[in-house]
C-alpha cells in the first residue's frame, strides 16, 4: 500500500521517483497512490507510454479518469493529444496505445457509480474563466455531487487567500512552479491534502498551471 493515510498531506515529486514496469511491455508507472498491489488496485499513478506500445483490452471497474501531460495517447475512439482529459465511466472498455509515445496521469477505480458520464475535453480549445483573485484564470472540467475538477492557471506573483477545503484536494503541477507556506512544488509534483485542510497558495516570477481536484476526499 502507498499513501494511504487520507488524514495527513502527501507530496510527491514524480520526477525524482523510479518508474516501474506494467503488465504490457513499453508501459511504465510511477506510483503516486495505490492501495493494492494488483491490477485491481484503487490509484493514481504517473504513465508512461513509449512509442508504439499498447494495453490490451480492458474494462474499468469504477472508471478511469486521466489528464495527457506530453505526446498523443490514443484508443479506438480517437487520438488525444497533450492537454486532453478523459473521464472513462464505471464498466467502460477501451483498448488504448500511443504511436509515438505519452505521458498521461491516470486515476483508477475512484469514480461513484452513479457519476456516469463519459468525457473528453481538449483543453486546448476551451476558454479559460476569471479566478476569484486578479491573476487566475480557471477551466472547469468536472462536477459530480462535492468533487470538483478544473485547470487553474496562475500568472506570476499571484497570492490566494489562506482557505480550507472541505472534501480535500489535490493537485497536480502541469507548468512552472506552484507554492504555499509548506513548499515549494515544481512541474509535475503531486499534491494531496486532506478533508478540512488550510493553506495559502502563491506563485513566484514563473507562475503555474495546475490539475485540481476537490471534496473527492469526503469519505476516505
Amino acid at each position: 500500500m502507498l499513501n494511504q493515510n487520507f488524514n495527513e498531506k502527501v507530496v510527491m515529486k514524480s520526477a525524482l521517483i523510479k518508474s516501474v514496469s506494467s503488465p504490457c511491455k513499453g508501459v511504465e508507472r510511477i506510483l503516486l497512490e495505490r492501495n493494492e498491489d494488483t491490477e485491481c488496485a484503487i490509484s493514481t499513478t504517473v504513465v508512461e507510454f513509449k512509442p508504439n506500445s499498447y494495453f490490451d483490452e480492458h474494462a474499468h471497474d469504477f472508471g478511469e479518469e486521466l489528464f495527457v501531460i506530453e505526446g498523443i495517447f490514443s484508443d479506438e475512439n480517437g487520438d488525444y493529444p497533450a492537454g486532453s482529459y478523459l473521464r472513462n465511466p464505471h464498466g467502460s472498455t477501451h483498448s488504448p496505445y500511443s504511436k509515438n509515445g505519452c505521458k498521461l496521469l491516470v486515476k483508477l477505480r475512484q469514480f461513484n457509480k452513479l457519476d456516469t458520464k463519459k468525457t473528453f475535453i481538449n483543453t486546448n480549445n476551451q476558454s479559460w474563466l476569471p479566478g476569484l483573485v486578479s491573476g487566475l484564470e480557471v477551466m472547469p472540467l468536472h462536477n459530480f455531487e462535492y468533487e470538483n475538477t478544473a485547470l487553474v492557471k496562475w500568472k506570476p506573483n499571484v497570492e490566494f487567500s489562506l482557505h480550507q477545503h472541505y472534501g480535500g484536494e489535490e493537485i497536480f503541477v502541469l507548468e512552472g512552479t506552484f507554492c504555499d507556506e509548506y513548499g515549494k512544488y515544481p512541474k509535475h509534483t503531486w499534491i494531496r491534502s486532506p478533508h478540512m485542510s488550510k493553506h495559502k497558495p502563491f506563485t513566484l516570477d514563473e507562475g503555474a498551471l495546475i490539475f485540481v481536484k476537490t471534496g473527492h476526499l469526503l469519505n476516505k
